[in-house]
C-alpha cells in the first residue's frame, strides 16, 4: 500500500459539477441524487421537474441559470454537490461556489466544438487550484474511441487526462465499463448498479494497453512505479489507489471516468471515486489560505432570496462548528447572527441546530453579508480568502417599470437581484436618467427581467441605454447676451461678450476672462463661467458640449439691477446665440476593443468587424491560451450594443471582449440626423 495520498479523507464534502453548456450536469446530478437516495428517481431534464429546475427562468429556457445545491449522504459519508450553469452567460455563479469546494467533477463529452468552452472551464479551476475528475458523459453515443476521443480534448487541459476507465462494447454497442485500476468489468443496468463481472477475454488486450498508459502517466510523479514498470513487476493494487488519490489531490492529473448520466450508468464508480479520492476540507482551508485554529470560518458562496424565508446565505464552513444564533464576525469588523441553520436539497430546506466543519449549509437572515464575505468567529474578522472579480459586462439594457408607482420597488427588487448575482452590474446614468443593467450576455439580462417581472410583479419596460454622444463647434464666433427686465421694484441687468472657438479633440472645457476697466465686476464673472457651463449641459444638438473655449472680453452692469442670476441669464443668452454660429457638429464615442476568440473563428470575427463601422488593429495569439486569439480594433459605441450576440454566434457561446473609451469621433450624415432625431432634435 502506497503513503503518498495519506489515506482516505472522511467527513463532509463540497463537489461542484462542471462543464459546457447542455454536456449534462442536472443529469448526472439526479442521477447521483437517485442513486443516494435522496430523490426517489432520476428524473429526465426534459421533464422541467430536475432538482436544479426550481426555477421558473430554468423551466422556460431548459437550461441552468443560477448554483443549485443539494446534499445527500453516500456509504455513510455526506456529499454536497453544486451543480453550476453551462452558459458562459452565467458562469460567475461558478466562481464564488469552486473557491470552497473540494473538488470539481468536469462534466465532458466526445464533441470537438465544446472544446473551447471546456478550455475555459479547465483554466479557471486552474487558477483557483481545484482538483477535478472528468465524467465523460454520452459514452454511448460516441462515434469515436474512448482514447481518441481524449486525444482531442487534451488540449483544453494543462494536466494530463488520465483515463481510468475503457467502454465495454457488445455488437458495437456501450454496454459496460472496465476499470483499469481495479482491472473488473462493469455491466450497465439502466438506473442501478453495474453487474461486475470478468474482463472478456477479447477485451483483455485492450486493456492491459490502456492500464499500462494509465501506470506510465503515474510513474511520472512515483520513482517507485517507475522502476516497477521498468522492470516489468506488476505494482501492487494499493499503492496505484494511493498514487491515484495523490495525483489527484496535488492536481497532477485529471482522472477521467465515463458513463452515460441520462441512464445512470458509471454515476456508482463516480461515487467511489470521489469518496476515495477526493481532497476534504483541510486542503481547501490551505487551499485559500484560511488561519489555524479552532476558530470557526465560514465562506459564503451564494445568496438567494427566497419567497417567505428571507435571505439565505448559502456557505462552507471551513473550520470549527457552527451553531444557530451564533455571531460572526466579517472581515470587517461588522457583526453578524446566524438565524437558522439549513441543508439544501434544492429548493427544499432542512433545518439544523449546528454544522460542523466541511458541512454546506444555508445560513438565515444575514442582511448584511453577501457572497464571495469571510465570516469568522474570531473577534473583529479575518482577512477575506477570496476576492471576487466579475468579469467586464458585455451586454446593457435600460428599463423602467411600466407604472411610476412602482419605482421604489423595482429599486429594491433589483438591489435584491443584484446581491444574488454579484456578476449583474446596475448604475443609474444622469445624462439620460436611465437606470442600466449591465451582464454577459443577452440571456443573463433576459433572465434578470423575467425574474423582475415574474418573482417580483413588477411589469417593466427595457430598451438599448442612450449612446453618451457629445457635440462641438468647428469654428470660433463672438456674441453678445444682455439680459434686461423691469417689473417694478429692482430689475434685472446683465450684459456680456463672450468668444468661443473650438479646441483640440479631448481637451474640455475652458473658461477665462479678458475684462478691463471692471466693465464686469469680479464678483459677476463667476456668475457668468456658471452660465456658460449650465448651457453646455444640452447645446444647440442637444448634447453635453465638450472641446469648448469661452472667453469673456467685455460686458456691462448696473449698480442696483444687476445681479448673480442677471449674468447667468446673460450668458446664456450669449451661448444660445453664438453657438448656432460656430458650425456645432455631434460626436460619437469610439472605443477599443479586445476580443478573446477561437482561432478557428478568427477570420469570422475580423470580417464583421468592418460591418460595424469597425476598424482592425490586428490580431495576434493570446499569450497563455493555445487556439485563441485576441483581435484588436476600435468601433463606435453605438455599433458596440448587441455586438455580443454575434460574436458568440460566431463562437459556439465562448469568445467574449472587453471594451474602453478611446475618443470622440464626428457623426455625420444619415448616422447623425438618426441619433438627433431619437434625442428629440431635428437634424
Amino acid at each position: 500500500m502506497g503513503t503518498r495520498a495519506g489515506g482516505r479523507r472522511t467527513g463532509p464534502k463540497c463537489i461542484a459539477i462542471v462543464g459546457p453548456f447542455a454536456s449534462g450536469k442536472t443529469t448526472l446530478l439526479e442521477a447521483i441524487l437517485a442513486r443516494t437516495g435522496a430523490i426517489p428517481r432520476q428524473n429526465p431534464v426534459s421533464s422541467g421537474n430536475t432538482v436544479s429546475d426550481h426555477s421558473p427562468e430554468a423551466r422556460a429556457h431548459a437550461m441552468s441559470v443560477e448554483a443549485t445545491f443539494a446534499t445527500t449522504d453516500f456509504m455513510g459519508e455526506q456529499l454536497t454537490f453544486v451543480d453550476c450553469p453551462g452558459s458562459i452567460e452565467f458562469s460567475f455563479e461558478a466562481e464564488p461556489v469552486l473557491a470552497a469546494c473540494d473538488i470539481a467533477v468536469v462534466v465532458a463529452e466526445p464533441d470537438e466544438k465544446k472544446i473551447p468552452a471546456l478550455q475555459l472551464i479547465m483554466r479557471k479551476l486552474d487558477d483557483l487550484g481545484v482538483p477535478r475528475i472528468m465524467f465523460l458523459n454520452k459514452v454511448d453515443k460516441a462515434t469515436s474511441g474512448v482514447r481518441e476521443t481524449l486525444k482531442m480534448l487534451q488540449p483544453a487541459s494543462s494536466v494530463p487526462l488520465l483515463l481510468r476507465q475503457i467502454p465495454l462494447r457488445k455488437d458495437g454497442v456501450v454496454i459496460g465499463s472496465i476499470d483499469l485500476a481495479l482491472e473488473r468489468a462493469y455491466i450497465y443496468r439502466e438506473y442501478a448498479e453495474s453487474e461486475v463481472a470478468q474482463i472478456p477475454s477479447d477485451d483483455k488486450a485492450r486493456e492491459l494497453e490502456a492500464r499500462f498508459s494509465m501506470l506510465e502517466t503515474l510513474a511520472d510523479h512515483d520513482d517507485q512505479l517507475m522502476e516497477q514498470l521498468l522492470d516489468e513487476i506488476e505494482p501492487p493494487k494499493g499503492a496505484i489507489f494511493d498514487d491515484l488519490a495523490a495525483d489527484l489531490r496535488d492536481g497532477a492529473v485529471t482522472p477521467v471516468l465515463i458513463g452515460t448520466a441520462e441512464k445512470g450508468n458509471g454515476v456508482l464508480r463516480l461515487l467511489k471515486t470521489i469518496r476515495h479520492d477526493a481532497p476534504d476540507v483541510e486542503a481547501t482551508r490551505k487551499r485559500l489560505g484560511a488561519p489555524d485554529g479552532t476558530a470557526t470560518v465560514v465562506q459564503v458562496m451564494k445568496t438567494i432570496h427566497t419567497a417567505h424565508g428571507g435571505k439565505l446565505s448559502i456557505s462552507r464552513i471551513l473550520s470549527g462548528q457552527l451553531a444557530d444564533a451564533s455571531e460572526l464576525f466579517l472581515s470587517n469588523g461588522a457583526t453578524a447572527k446566524v438565524s437558522g441553520i439549513y441543508r439544501m436539497l434544492g429548493k427544499d430546506q432542512t433545518k439544523l441546530t449546528s454544522a460542523p466543519a466541511g458541512d454546506t449549509v444555508a445560513l438565515g437572515k444575514m442582511d448584511e453579508v453577501t457572497t464571495g464575505q469571510t465570516l469568522s468567529s474570531t473577534k473583529g474578522g479575518i482577512k477575506p480568502l477570496v476576492t471576487l472579480t466579475p468579469p467586464q459586462p458585455v451586454f446593457a439594457f435600460a428599463l423602467r417599470p411600466k407604472e411610476r408607482k412602482d419605482e421604489v420597488k423595482m429599486s429594491a427588487a433589483i438591489h435584491r437581484l443584484a446581491e444574488e448575482d454579484p456578476s449583474l452590474s446596475v448604475r443609474h446614468n444622469q445624462d439620460s436618467a436611465e437606470t442600466v443593467l449591465s451582464g454577459h450576455g443577452e440571456m443573463h439580462l433576459r433572465v434578470v427581467r423575467e425574474r423582475l417581472e415574474g418573482k417580483n410583479q413588477i411589469p417593466v419596460e427595457g430598451h438599448p441605454p442612450a449612446v453618451p454622444y457629445r457635440e462641438t463647434i468647428r469654428k470660433a464666433a463672438q456674441q453678445r447676451g444682455r439680459h434686461k427686465k423691469q417689473s417694478g421694484g429692482h430689475g434685472q441687468f446683465g450684459d456680456v461678450v463672450i468668444e468661443i472657438k473650438p479646441l483640440p479633440r479631448g481637451s474640455g472645457f475652458q473658461f477665462t476672462d479678458t475684462i478691463t476697466g471692471g466693465a464686469v465686476p469680479k464678483t459677476y464673472i463667476q456668475s457668468v463661467e456658471a452660465g456658460v457651463r449650465d448651457y453646455l449641459k444640452s447645446g444647440p444638438l442637444g448634447f453635453p458640449v465638450v472641446d469648448v473655449a469661452v472667453n469673456l472680453s467685455d460686458g456691462s452692469y448696473h449698480s442696483v439691477d444687476s445681479s448673480d442670476m442677471a449674468f447667468q441669464m446673460a450668458a446664456k443668452l450669449a451661448m444660445k446665440e453664438g453657438m448656432a454660429a460656430c458650425s456645432p457638429v455631434l460626436l460619437e464615442p469610439i472605443m477599443k476593443v479586445e476580443i478573446v476568440t477561437p482561432s478557428d473563428a478568427t477570420s469570422k470575427i475580423i470580417a464583421l468587424i468592418p460591418q460595424r463601422r469597425g476598424q482592425i488593429l490586428g490580431y495576434d495569439a493570446r499569450p497563455g491560451w493555445p487556439g485563441w486569439d485576441v483581435v484588436e480594433a476600435t468601433m463606435p459605441q453605438a455599433e458596440i450594443g448587441d455586438l455580443i450576440i454575434e460574436l458568440r454566434s460566431a463562437t459556439a457561446g465562448v469568445a467574449s471582449y472587453r471594451a474602453s473609451f478611446d475618443h470622440m469621433a464626428e457623426l455625420t450624415g444619415r448616422l447623425a440626423d438618426e441619433a438627433l432625431n431619437a434625442n428629440g432634435k431635428a437634424a
